[in-house]
């Protein structure tokens, strides 16, 4: 697989991107659209992400929006099942869909959004992907890439749903890429570091290595045509991301003492 545009009368790849509507599903869809893609968009906000491709002027047989909620098993599967009736089966399937909200464990509401962090993050990508397998296993080829975070890699105080959520999409990512090995698909987890998305837009610490989302998609998409099994976006953060790994807890926890917490969903941890 190649960046480059394919040649007339060549059939153009598809791409299947959940949370298309900003952020960093967006910008992949971007992307996959500037490398003569076609696109198969998927967001809870259908209409709004209609608006959104036709102001990109995109030739109207190349993309087609499915409105889900990906924390719904029956909705995502729906719209995946859908793709599959009116584009094809697609090359690459992105579950990128997500949230990301602080909680605080001594709060009982708070329990409802950790529920819901692994209802979208973890559930939802499961069932992104499961329309897609044994389709793509039968072709003998596809990418299925799951979206995680740096914030899988050790937990951080007030964010333990997202960190946990996260830290699951890696360990379900590892074992589906058992699974089909030696099929021909491959599964390909990326952790973005700090992208600049209106999630962390409200992030109230500091964020180094932040990327922009195009910046971001560009490197994304070499990894996912290069079918990379795991990669963390930007290096730096990787690096970063690992040195924290290995601290001893103790010097860990000192290490964040203090640190902003992320907000809870009815305002800020204390």
């Amino acid at each position: 697989m190649n960046a480059a545009r394919p040649p007339e009368g060549e059939e153009r790849r598809l791409a299947f991107i959940t949370g298309a509507s900003s952020g960093i599903g967006q910008a992949l869809a971007l992307r996959c659209a500037a490398a003569g893609w076609r696109l198969a968009l998927v967001a809870r906000r259908a209409d709004q992400l209609t608006a959104w491709a036709q102001a990109q002027g995109w030739p109207a047989e190349h993309w087609r929006v499915y409105g889900a909620d990906v924390a719904d098993p029956a909705s995502i599967v729906a719209a995946g099942q859908a793709c599959l009736a009116a584009q094809g089966l697609p090359d690459v399937v992105v579950a990128n869909a997500g949230i990301s909200v602080g909680m605080d464990t001594a709060v009982r509401a708070d329990l409802d959004v950790m529920a819901r962090t692994f209802a979208t993050n973890n559930l939802g990508l499961a069932a992104t992907f499961h329309p897609f397998v044994e389709p793509m296993r039968r072709r003998g080829s596809g990418r299925l890439v799951g979206i995680a975070s740096v914030a899988a890699i050790r937990g951080l105080p007030g964010h333990g749903a997202y960190c946990a959520s996260k830290a699951g999409v890696v360990s379900y990512c590892e074992s589906l890429r058992g699974e089909l090995r030696g099929s021909g698909v491959r599964v390909v987890t990326i952790l973005p570091g700090y992208v600049d998305t209106p999630l962390t837009r409200r992030n109230r610490y500091p964020m180094p290595f932040l990327m922009t989302p195009a910046r971001f998609a560009d490197r994304a998409l070499r990894v996912i045509q290069a079918g990379r099994s795991y990669r963390v976006i930007p290096w730096q953060m990787g690096v970063a991301a690992k040195l924290l790994r290995v601290l001893p807890n103790a010097l860990f926890d000192r290490l964040l003492a203090g640190r902003p917490r992320k907000a809870r969903q009815d305002g800020p941890l204390e």
